[in-house]
Protein backbone atom coordinates (compact mmCIF):
# COMPACT_ATOMS: atom_id res chain seq x y z
CA UNK A 1 0.00 0.00 0.00
CA UNK A 2 2.66 2.54 0.80
CA UNK A 3 3.97 1.93 -2.49
CA UNK A 4 1.06 2.03 -4.20
CA UNK A 5 0.50 5.57 -1.98
CA UNK A 6 4.25 7.49 -3.05
CA UNK A 7 3.09 5.97 -6.82
CA UNK A 8 -0.23 7.91 -6.47
CA UNK A 9 1.15 10.51 -5.05
CA UNK A 10 3.66 11.72 -7.42
CA UNK A 11 1.89 10.92 -10.08
CA UNK A 12 -1.14 13.34 -8.91
CA UNK A 13 -0.01 14.59 -5.74
CA UNK A 14 -3.93 13.90 -3.60
CA UNK A 15 -3.97 13.29 -0.39
CA UNK A 16 -3.47 10.26 1.02
CA UNK A 17 -7.59 9.90 1.66
CA UNK A 18 -8.45 9.64 -2.07
CA UNK A 19 -5.31 7.19 -2.47
CA UNK A 20 -6.68 4.97 -0.41
CA UNK A 21 -9.89 5.04 -2.20
CA UNK A 22 -8.27 4.85 -5.71
CA UNK A 23 -6.14 2.32 -5.23
CA UNK A 24 -7.99 -0.28 -3.13
CA UNK A 25 -11.75 0.43 -5.18
CA UNK A 26 -11.39 2.09 -8.06
CA UNK A 27 -7.51 -0.18 -9.93
CA UNK A 28 -10.16 -3.13 -8.57
CA UNK A 29 -13.21 -2.39 -10.16
CA UNK A 30 -10.99 -2.01 -13.52
CA UNK A 31 -9.17 -4.74 -12.97
CA UNK A 32 -13.02 -6.86 -12.66
CA UNK A 33 -14.08 -4.63 -15.44
CA UNK A 34 -10.95 -5.19 -17.85
CA UNK A 35 -11.08 -9.31 -17.04
CA UNK A 36 -14.75 -9.55 -17.49
CA UNK A 37 -14.17 -7.65 -20.60
CA UNK A 38 -11.36 -9.88 -22.03
CA UNK A 39 -13.09 -13.06 -20.55
CA UNK A 40 -16.45 -11.84 -23.10
CA UNK A 41 -14.08 -11.06 -25.48
CA UNK A 42 -12.73 -14.73 -25.75
CA UNK A 43 -15.97 -16.06 -25.59
CA UNK A 44 -17.10 -14.00 -29.02
CA UNK A 45 -13.71 -14.98 -30.48
CA UNK A 46 -14.29 -18.68 -29.76
CA UNK A 47 -17.86 -18.40 -30.89
CA UNK A 48 -16.42 -16.81 -34.17
CA UNK A 49 -13.75 -19.58 -34.55
CA UNK A 50 -16.10 -22.25 -34.23
CA UNK A 51 -18.28 -20.91 -37.19
CA UNK A 52 -15.67 -20.69 -39.01
CA UNK A 53 -14.28 -23.75 -38.70
CA UNK A 54 -18.08 -25.02 -39.06
CA UNK A 55 -18.47 -23.11 -42.21
CA UNK A 56 -14.66 -24.21 -43.31
CA UNK A 57 -15.87 -27.90 -42.92
CA UNK A 58 -18.96 -27.81 -44.81
CA UNK A 59 -17.12 -26.01 -47.42
CA UNK A 60 -14.48 -29.16 -47.49
CA UNK A 61 -16.92 -31.43 -47.53
CA UNK A 62 -18.93 -29.93 -50.19
CA UNK A 63 -15.26 -29.69 -52.52
CA UNK A 64 -14.73 -33.58 -51.25
CA UNK A 65 -17.67 -34.53 -52.96
CA UNK A 66 -17.90 -32.27 -56.15
CA UNK A 67 -14.07 -33.90 -56.54
CA UNK A 68 -15.69 -37.13 -56.50
CA UNK A 69 -18.41 -36.34 -58.78
CA UNK A 70 -16.11 -34.51 -60.96
CA UNK A 71 -13.80 -37.61 -61.35
CA UNK A 72 -16.88 -40.20 -61.86
CA UNK A 73 -18.30 -37.58 -64.29
CA UNK A 74 -15.51 -37.68 -66.74
CA UNK A 75 -13.64 -41.10 -66.22
CA UNK A 76 -17.46 -43.00 -65.20
CA UNK A 77 -14.74 -46.00 -65.29
CA UNK A 78 -12.83 -44.97 -62.39
CA UNK A 79 -13.69 -44.03 -59.14
CA UNK A 80 -12.61 -41.70 -57.51
CA UNK A 81 -10.36 -43.75 -54.80
CA UNK A 82 -8.95 -45.55 -58.03
CA UNK A 83 -8.45 -41.95 -59.33
CA UNK A 84 -6.56 -40.88 -57.04
CA UNK A 85 -4.32 -44.41 -56.16
CA UNK A 86 -3.56 -44.47 -60.06
CA UNK A 87 -2.18 -40.93 -59.65
CA UNK A 88 -0.10 -41.64 -56.51
CA UNK A 89 1.18 -44.91 -58.16
CA UNK A 90 2.24 -43.40 -61.26
CA UNK A 91 3.74 -40.10 -59.45
CA UNK A 92 5.44 -42.35 -57.03
CA UNK A 93 6.78 -44.36 -60.20
CA UNK A 94 5.27 -47.96 -58.30
CA UNK A 95 4.44 -48.15 -54.80
CA UNK A 96 3.51 -51.36 -52.62
CA UNK A 97 0.47 -52.43 -51.28
CA UNK A 98 1.01 -51.41 -47.70
CA UNK A 99 2.62 -47.94 -48.57
CA UNK A 100 -0.46 -46.82 -50.53
CA UNK A 101 -2.73 -48.20 -47.21
CA UNK A 102 -0.11 -45.71 -45.14
CA UNK A 103 -0.73 -42.43 -47.29
CA UNK A 104 -4.29 -43.07 -47.92
CA UNK A 105 -4.99 -43.86 -44.24
CA UNK A 106 -6.81 -47.05 -45.51
CA UNK A 107 -6.67 -50.60 -44.28
CA UNK A 108 -4.28 -52.89 -46.72
CA UNK A 109 -6.87 -54.92 -48.16
CA UNK A 110 -8.68 -52.32 -48.89
CA UNK A 111 -6.05 -50.59 -50.76
CA UNK A 112 -5.63 -54.98 -52.25
CA UNK A 113 -9.42 -54.98 -53.63
CA UNK A 114 -9.19 -51.57 -55.31
CA UNK A 115 -5.61 -52.31 -56.85
CA UNK A 116 -7.38 -55.84 -58.00
CA UNK A 117 -10.13 -54.09 -59.75
CA UNK A 118 -7.06 -51.51 -61.57
CA UNK A 119 -4.89 -54.75 -62.55
CA UNK A 120 -8.14 -56.51 -63.63
CA UNK A 121 -8.87 -54.17 -66.04
CA UNK A 122 -4.99 -53.33 -67.06
CA UNK A 123 -4.28 -50.21 -65.55
CA UNK A 124 -1.73 -51.22 -63.22
CA UNK A 125 0.78 -54.10 -63.17
CA UNK A 126 3.23 -55.32 -60.63
CA UNK A 127 6.65 -55.98 -61.28
CA UNK A 128 9.22 -58.48 -59.81
CA UNK A 129 9.55 -56.67 -56.49
CA UNK A 130 5.77 -56.62 -55.77
CA UNK A 131 5.78 -53.02 -56.26
CA UNK A 132 2.69 -51.37 -58.45
CA UNK A 133 3.30 -49.99 -61.48
CA UNK A 134 0.80 -47.68 -63.80
CA UNK A 135 0.57 -49.66 -67.06
CA UNK A 136 0.49 -47.50 -70.71
CA UNK A 137 -2.92 -47.72 -70.61
CA UNK A 138 -3.41 -46.64 -67.25
CA UNK A 139 -0.99 -43.34 -68.25
CA UNK A 140 -3.62 -42.59 -71.26
CA UNK A 141 -6.49 -42.76 -68.86
CA UNK A 142 -4.84 -40.83 -66.00
CA UNK A 143 -3.59 -38.55 -68.54
CA UNK A 144 -7.17 -37.91 -70.23
CA UNK A 145 -8.87 -37.79 -66.60
CA UNK A 146 -6.36 -34.91 -65.65
CA UNK A 147 -6.84 -32.91 -68.61
CA UNK A 148 -10.48 -33.14 -68.02
CA UNK A 149 -10.53 -32.54 -64.81
CA UNK A 150 -8.14 -29.25 -65.16
CA UNK A 151 -10.63 -28.09 -67.69
CA UNK A 152 -13.57 -28.59 -65.62
CA UNK A 153 -11.09 -26.90 -62.40
CA UNK A 154 -10.24 -23.73 -65.53
CA UNK A 155 -14.13 -23.39 -65.93
CA UNK A 156 -14.92 -22.88 -62.47
CA UNK A 157 -12.42 -20.35 -61.20
CA UNK A 158 -12.21 -18.69 -64.71
CA UNK A 159 -13.09 -15.48 -63.36
CA UNK A 160 -10.53 -15.45 -60.73
CA UNK A 161 -7.62 -13.08 -61.03
CA UNK A 162 -4.36 -15.15 -61.06
CA UNK A 163 -3.71 -13.42 -57.73
CA UNK A 164 -6.90 -15.07 -56.37
CA UNK A 165 -6.02 -18.68 -57.88
CA UNK A 166 -2.59 -18.24 -56.43
CA UNK A 167 -3.61 -17.18 -52.63
CA UNK A 168 -6.31 -20.44 -53.09
CA UNK A 169 -3.47 -23.21 -54.18
CA UNK A 170 -1.22 -21.54 -51.13
CA UNK A 171 -3.89 -21.87 -48.75
CA UNK A 172 -5.13 -25.15 -49.99
CA UNK A 173 -1.37 -26.30 -49.64
CA UNK A 174 -0.67 -25.24 -46.06
CA UNK A 175 -4.00 -26.80 -44.91
CA UNK A 176 -2.65 -29.85 -46.27
CA UNK A 177 0.88 -29.60 -45.11
CA UNK A 178 -0.83 -28.82 -41.94
CA UNK A 179 -2.32 -32.56 -41.78
CA UNK A 180 -0.53 -35.54 -40.29
CA UNK A 181 0.77 -38.06 -43.17
CA UNK A 182 -2.04 -40.42 -42.83
CA UNK A 183 -1.55 -43.66 -40.46
CA UNK A 184 1.92 -41.74 -39.55
CA UNK A 185 -0.27 -41.84 -35.64
CA UNK A 186 -0.34 -45.54 -35.79
CA UNK A 187 2.99 -45.82 -37.42
CA UNK A 188 4.46 -43.64 -34.21
CA UNK A 189 2.80 -46.09 -31.76
CA UNK A 190 4.49 -49.14 -30.24
CA UNK A 191 3.22 -52.31 -31.41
Amino acid sequence: MATCRSTWRSAWGTNIKTLRRSCIVKPFRSCTIQLMSDNAKSAVTRATEERLNEELLDQLSLYGRRARGAVEKVAPELSFAEYSLLGHVHATDGARAQELARVFGLDKSTVSRQLAGLMRRGLVERDKGRRVRVTSAGERLLRATRAALLDLLGDRVADWTLEERRTFADLMRRYNAAEPEPGAEAADRPA
